[in-house]
């Protein structure tokens, strides 16, 4: 039987420059509301290598200190094909003059499709083991966040309970996802250069964990040049550009080990695109 990616974690390159479907806190140190799409498309040249769509959106709740939004994944995988929608609502709490304390609460429904009888629809072995399941989905996430610099925690993708099918011979096709993120920004708001180094650390039951460390450079705060490295023998360059509320980001991804599948490819590409709603004036969190 084909190795489930759905077991594996959702995860990209970019995480730096938009947390949100990751840690729905995130929305909150964007003032001004910002839609976000990401594109993700790893291995390209193999037939069947898995590709990924990401929408987020964040709209700001000044009154009452907090923000809403929804956000979506699109992922394919061979066969497999898991689709999530999930709307958020983040509040956060003054706790100093700068210093602020966020939770997040989502819910929303995953699909899982595994076509496994178009692999060989004439083998008796395949009739009957595709997987078709929809299942409730609730996540959670904690921030605490300042004018240059953020912690939090987070598990976005919480089940309810183990799916029927996919639990036989504990291969279950749902698992909790739990996140540890952190960035800092160095400078003042109108700085020529500004470095934020990142971090996100990964971990699931039955995969192994992963961390990402990252390290942008600003200049004047339109162009970014960045690199990442994963622990699972994966680097990244990444490059963005803003011009007023618009960004445009990409990342270019490949293996550093023999035995790593990217290595003989050299193709992860990943796009991201986000636009951010009115005058962003002196955000602080403009680039955080």
């Amino acid at each position: 039987m084909l190795q489930s990616k759905a077991q594996q974690l959702f995860t990209y390159t970019q995480y730096m420059n938009n947390l949100t479907p990751i840690n729905h806190t995130y929305s909150l140190l964007d003032e001004q509301g910002s839609v976000s799409a990401i594109y993700r498309k790893q291995w390209a040249g193999i037939e069947g290598s898995p590709s990924t769509f990401l929408f987020s959106s964040a709209f700001p709740l000044q009154r009452i200190g907090a923000a809403a939004g929804i956000t979506v994944m699109d992922d394919k995988f061979a066969v497999e094909h898991q689709t999530e929608i999930n709307a958020y609502f983040a509040k956060s709490v003054r706790l100093s003059e700068k210093g602020y304390l966020a939770v997040s609460m989502d819910a929303g429904v995953r699909r899982y499709v595994a076509s496994y009888s178009s692999v060989a629809p004439d083998d008796p072995m395949f009739l009957y083991s595709d997987v078709r399941e929809t299942r409730p989905n609730l996540g959670f996430g904690v921030m605490y966040y300042s004018d240059n610099y953020y912690l939090g925690v987070s598990v976005p993708q919480f089940n309810l309970r183990s799916l029927g099918v996919a639990s036989a011979e504990k291969n279950t096709y749902f698992r909790n996802h739990y996140y540890v993120q952190g960035a800092y920004l160095s400078g003042q708001q109108g700085d020529d250069f500004r470095v934020k180094p990142a971090f996100l650390f990964q971990a699931t039951k039955g995969v192994p964990a992963t961390a990402d460390v990252s390290t942008t450079v600003y200049i004047k705060s339109i162009l970014g040049i960045g690199a990442n490295y994963r622990t699972n023998n994966e680097m990244a360059g990444i490059l963005s550009v803003q011009v007023d509320g618009l960004r445009l980001g990409y990342a270019y991804q490949f293996g550093t080990a023999n035995n790593n599948i990217s290595q003989f490819t050299f193709a992860t590409h990943e796009i991201m695109l986000t636009y951010s709603f009115g005058s962003r004036g002196n955000n602080s969190h403009k680039l955080l």
